[in-house]
């Protein structure tokens, strides 16, 4: 028989692309954000200005992702005040200082923004955009003084996301469309609960429960939006929040029944019709109405049931609830950007971002190169090639160059028939509409990206750019892949060891609590929230370390064991719960089974050489 041919792991990733449907309210939000912020600027005469508030509002359009308006807060404006930081130390430094000083202190500063990236997301936007915007200050030949280019930066992204809290959602108009985006997202942890019910006794339970894993994140991230606390201020808000809280109840029943591994029949078969009425609650703002009650014939199904007598009870009053998620203190955000993975990834940004630096002052400066007024292209490309949450390396530098490369020729095309600067204006306001969509690969987000740049370059005066522009992001491709495969001081695989370090120890917080006070249950699902949470991390960072190239991928082997192995520790934690609210005690087979997975999760931990805590049943 013919082999199937599998392509390499590396390959196939820089292949996969995103799917779903359009995000149609985003499309238009980015349609209204760079160009007309830019003609606005044109027509005021502010020419450079507009070009600064443009670039601003692109990054935050990449920032613009689905979820409530709230979350967006965070997700858009933290990392606008890191990249108006950035733009006013960039600026003046570039103005004040050599060429050597400046580029020391860029690499400190994508040695400490690094660092900082590995605490989470919002903490990776934010570096990214101080580091870009830090470059583009230094080296973007402008007319304004530091203070009035940030300035311009953070109106241009504060303008779009004004657009974000300001515009409502399709189809949301019925209601309060303020919440559209927390409603849904609560209602899909009610539709996530129901699919892993109906896929008890499946093979594919295990992908339902990491589906709802995702959901319950997405949820809790939604309603942690500003002014969204424990204590809401409105009747919708603590309506959402109540409605979430009643929903970790029934996550942890599903979860003790997808162990046991039991197909409901019967009238157990009925129970997933429960969760996807409040489902229909959630999302048409209404009333449960009666809710179908599964056989009481298990623990987990008790359980079950009295979770959706509670959510019944929840909704009708809408009193609210607690997110259950543990703050994380000031020295857990250190730990992240000054453990393990924040000092590779900073020294990696460092070197990069430094390098680069370096390298285009020293051909700016070049009698025998020629022009290369744009040096700031560079390290600016550098930093979105050197971040590990865009992809593994090999499948970011293929995508960039490639998309490059395809959004240089289309927009030198545009530009040979285009009038000035009209019909470029209207070319960033079409590359700002496809950025959402764009999003979905990084070749098609590197390549719109590419023309919305080389059209603002143009609108402020200077000539077609699209040679240079390929030139420099295949220079920065090459200085990556060197940087990202050097050896450095320490363990290598740093980011998926620190991450497999923090779901240990969650997962031996939420064993210990368990056994020692079961009662206490708003703790247990704080506790539990976190252990998926961080498990969920862990097998991302695992996911893309997976699919480097062979030399970095062989870095993190045997991790996926560890992983799979402490998930069935919490989900097997998550059904003595369960079992312990009902009978009061564990039967023998859930401890032997706890005894086993802690002896194969410490085998598993010495043969790959990682640094877990060591669990116990003891704690």
């Amino acid at each position: 028989m013919p082999r199937s041919f599998a392509l390499p792991p590396w390959l196939a990733h820089t292949l996969r692309t995103q799917r779903g449907p359009v995000p149609w309210n985003a499309v238009v939000r980015g349609a209204l954000s760079a160009g007309p912020l830019l003609l606005a600027a044109v027509l005021a005469d502010r020419t450079s200005l507009g070009v600064v508030a443009a670039i601003a509002a692109m990054l935050a359009g990449i920032n613009d992702r689905p979820g409530s308006r709230r979350a967006s807060v965070q997700r858009i404006g933290v990392p606008a005040v890191a990249g108006a930081l950035g733009m006013l130390v960039g600026t003046y430094a570039g103005q004040d200082v050599s060429a050597l000083p400046l580029t020391l202190l860029l690499t400190g500063l994508g040695l400490v923004a690094g660092g900082v990236s590995a605490i989470g997301p919002v903490a990776s936007g934010a570096g990214t955009q101080l580091l870009v915007a830090s470059a583009i200050g230094a080296g973007m030949p402008l007319p304004e003084a530091g203070w009035q280019r940030a300035a311009g930066y953070l109106a241009g992204a504060g303008w779009l996301l004004a657009l974000r809290l300001a515009l409502p959602t399709p189809g949301s108009l019925t209601g309060d469309f303020r919440f559209d985006g927390e409603r849904e997202a609560v209602a899909r942890v009610y539709d996530a609960v129901a699919d892993l019910l109906d896929a008890v006794g499946a093979e594919h339970a295990t992908a339902r429960r990491a589906a709802l894993t995702a959901a319950l994140d997405h949820a809790q991230d939604a309603l942690a939006g500003p002014r969204l606390r424990r204590y809401a201020s409105s009747a919708t808000e603590r309506r959402l929040h109540a409605q979430y809280a009643a929903a970790l109840p029934l996550a942890e029943a599903a979860t003790a029944l997808a162990w046991a591994g039991e197909a409901l029949t019967g009238r157990a078969g009925r129970a997933s019709a429960g969760p996807r009425r409040l489902a229909v609650a959630v999302r048409e703002n209404t009333h449960t109405g009666p809710l179908p009650a599964p056989s009481r014939s298990a623990p987990a199904l008790r359980a079950l049931d009295d979770a959706l007598l509670h959510a019944a009870e929840a909704f009708d009053r809408g009193k609210g609830g607690d997110l259950h998620t543990r703050p994380r203190s000031a020295g857990d955000l250190l730990r992240a950007a000054f453990g393990s993975g924040g000092r590779e990834y900073g020294l990696r940004v460092a070197l990069c971002f430094g390098a680069s630096a370096a390298i285009a002052q020293g051909l700016h400066h070049a009698h025998w190169y020629g022009q290369h007024e744009h040096w700031y292209w560079l390290p600016a490309t550098a930093v979105f090639l050197v971040k590990p949450d865009l992809g593994p390396l090999a499948s970011r530098v293929l995508c960039r160059a490639a998309g490059t490369v395809l959004g240089a020729l289309v927009f030198a095309a545009f530009a040979a028939v285009l009038p000035r600067p009209e019909g470029l204006i209207a070319l960033v306001a079409v590359s700002g509409a496809l950025i959402p969509v764009a999003t979905r690969h990084f070749a098609a987000q590197t390549a719109v990206v590419t023309v919305l740049v080389l059209a603002l370059v143009m609108v402020g005066g200077e000539p077609q750019a699209s040679a240079g522009r390929i030139g420099e992001t295949l220079l920065a491709c090459a200085i990556v892949l060197l940087v990202g495969h050097l050896p450095m001081p320490g363990q290598r695989g740093g980011g998926v060891r620190a991450r497999l370090g923090t779901a240990g120890a969650a997962a031996q917080a939420y064993l210990t609590h368990v056994l020692s006070d079961p009662d206490d249950r708003a703790t247990r699902w704080t506790l539990r929230r976190e252990a998926y949470r961080t498990l969920a991390e862990a097998r991302t960072a695992l996911a893309l370390a997976a699919a480097e190239l062979p030399p970095l991928a062989r870095h993190s082997e045997g991790a996926e064991g560890v992983v799979g192995t402490l998930e069935r520790l919490v989900d097997t934690t998550t059904a003595c719960a369960v079992h312990l609210d009902d009978c009061g005690r564990l039967e023998p087979h859930h401890t032997t089974r706890l005894s086993e997975l802690l002896a194969e999760l410490a085998r598993s931990r010495v043969q790959v050489g990682l640094r877990l805590p060591e669990l116990s049943l003891a704690g």
